[in-house]
Order: structure tokens, then sequence, then C-alpha cells
């Protein structure tokens, strides 16, 4: 009986009905008008969209089952391991930089705009060292592994990765200014779009949405992104306004010439839970332990993937610039 509990409120909670069903017990409607209320009627709205993705894949006979079993896989593991560590690394964060920030903001629209514009900036950094620094690479590898786009997706993640994420983007905010009920807002309505921006094909067809395409990042920038296209290879590294991208040169839009290949270089089993969560380590404890010397161990560590030792450098940047320079050539 202990266990089917347990399963029936893992089950809730995936669903993001939890909150919903107390205040529909208390009965206080009234409640739902408030931002608890909102908050609670749009967390189930990506899971309900994952099963009607499910459903979708089942009727056009393109379930991709391997990357679905993969990635609830990483969500259940992922819940009993570090559920808590990413919560905790906020409040840390809040604690220790909110009395050196240099002013600070208030809860107005105009302050919003400025804590979204901080809170991106915070996010392009993460996610930029995430694919530039071979270490942080490995916890952010995971989520690049599937070979298909879907909305499970948005729970494959290293348990480590949202603690790293989180302690950047709220440094940031943090810093500059941004109060913490402003954060909480902007992580909450960023976390909820960061989620939706992995809808699939079966889904959603073309994730350009229309004239969206040019004022925001869409379901197609992030496809983009998850691509292992040299065209596309680390580009699009914001989850909403696009601003720091079109700034430092990674934006990127799909070519609908370029199909997207989903997944990483490595070749690697990616219906294989092990090898999806732990292969990239596995692969950097390799290269550290068969490197020559401490300073190409610490290398292999820092740099970007790809990088070898030996000269024969791999990397994303290498391989898009010679991909660009070969389009150029035959033009």
């Amino acid at each position: 009986m202990e266990l089917l509990e347990t399963l029936f409120s893992e089950l809730i909670n995936f669903l993001g009905i939890s909150q919903v069903m107390k205040l529909l017990e208390a009965g206080d409607y009234e409640a739902f008008k408030t931002y608890d209320g909102i908050a609670a009627l749009i967390y189930p709205i990506i899971p309900l969209l994952i099963i009607l993705e499910v459903i979708l894949a089942i009727i056009y006979k393109n379930p991709h089952t391997r990357a679905y079993k993969v990635n609830f896989l990483i969500y259940i593991f992922n819940r009993f391991v570090g559920r808590f560590i990413a919560i905790g690394m906020v409040a840390l964060c809040i604690g220790l930089f909110q009395h050196l920030a240099p002013f600070q903001t208030s809860f107005t629209w105009y302050w919003f705009i400025y804590g979204y514009i901080v809170w991106e900036f915070g996010h392009f950094l993460y996610h930029y060292w995430g694919h530039k620094v071979r270490l942080f690479w490995c916890l952010h590898s995971t989520h690049h592994a599937p070979e298909n786009m879907n909305l499970t997706v948005t729970y494959a993640h290293f348990f480590l990765e949202a603690p790293y994420a989180d302690t950047i983007r709220t440094t940031v905010c943090i810093l500059l200014g941004v109060q913490p009920e402003l954060l909480f807002l902007i992580m909450f309505i960023d976390g909820t779009y960061g989620a939706f921006i992995h809808v699939g094909e079966n889904l959603i067809k073309d994730g350009r949405l229309g004239f969206l395409n040019k004022i925001i990042l869409t379901p197609s920038h992030h496809r983009v992104h998850h691509a292992r296209n040299p065209l596309y290879m680390d580009t699009n590294f914001c989850n909403l306004l696009n601003i720091w991208d079109r700034a430092f040169g990674t934006y990127q839009d799909e070519d609908m010439k370029v199909k997207v290949e989903y997944g990483i270089t490595r070749k690697m089993d990616s219906g294989n839970f092990l090898d999806v969560y732990f292969g990239e380590i596995a692969a950097l404890i390799k290269d550290v332990y068969r490197a020559p010397g401490l300073k190409n161990k610490l290398f292999y560590i820092i740099m970007p993937p790809g990088w070898d030792h030996k000269g024969d450098h791999k990397t994303a940047k290498i391989v898009r610039d010679n991909y660009l320079i070969s389009q150029k050539a035959t033009n």
C-alpha cells in the first residue's frame, strides 16, 4: 500500500496538479486569481502536452520509444538523487550576494524587463560554458543526447546541472540588483517556456511559430541548438530573448534546406541510460588518464569538447568554421 501511495504521489508531482488539488479541496476558488493560483494552473500544461505528444507519436507511428524511455528514467533518477540541491544553491546565492548589489529593483513592469534581460545573460553564460568547457559539457551532454526532439527532453539533465546553472544565473541576477521575488517570477516564466521550446515535430511540425520567429527564440531555434549538424553546432544559447545570441554572434536561424540531426557527435547508444547519463564523464576520464603531463590533463578538463593534446582539434567552432568556409567556396 505504501508503494502504491508513493507511486501515486510521484504521478501527481509529475503531472504538476498537486497544488490545484489542494486549492480545489479547500474550496478557495478565489485563490486562482493570485500568483500561486495562476502558477498552479500553468504547471500541468507541459506534462499534459507530453502525454498528447506521446499519443500523437503513436498515431503517426513515430514514437521514438528509446528517447522517451531514457528521458523518463533520467527524470525518475533525478527525483531521488538531486531534487533539493538546486533550490539550496539559489537560496545560498541570494544570502551570499544580495548585500553586494549596488541597487535593488522593485516589483514593476520596467524592472521585470530589466530582470529578464539580466536573467537571459546569466542563462547565456551558464549555457555557453556548458558547451565550451569540457567538464561542464559532461553535465550538459545528457540533455543533448536524445536523437529525437520531444517534450520529455526537458527532463533529460544530469542531476548536478541544475545546481550549476542556477548558481550562475542566480548570482548574476542578484549581483545586478534583481530582487528575489522578481527573480522567482522570472524563473517560473522562463522555466515554463524553456520546457515548451522542446516541443517536437509530432506536436508542432513547424517550430518557427510564424512572425514570432523574428522576435523571440522559438522551438525552431531550440531544435537548431540541439542539432549536431556543423551549421547548427553551438548556437542559440538563450532561452526566450535572443538579444545575447545576437550580441555575441551565436544566433542561427533554421535553414529549411538543412534537416536537423539531433544528438551529440560522440558515438553512443542513445537508448542506454548509463551511456546517456555517464558516457561523457567516462570519456573525459579516459582522455585525462591517457594525456601526457599535468598541463594536458588540465586542458582536457577546461578546454572545449573536441580539444586534443596532439593538435588534432575537432571542437564545434572549428567544425562549424570549416563548414562555413566550404559552403562559401562551393557557392
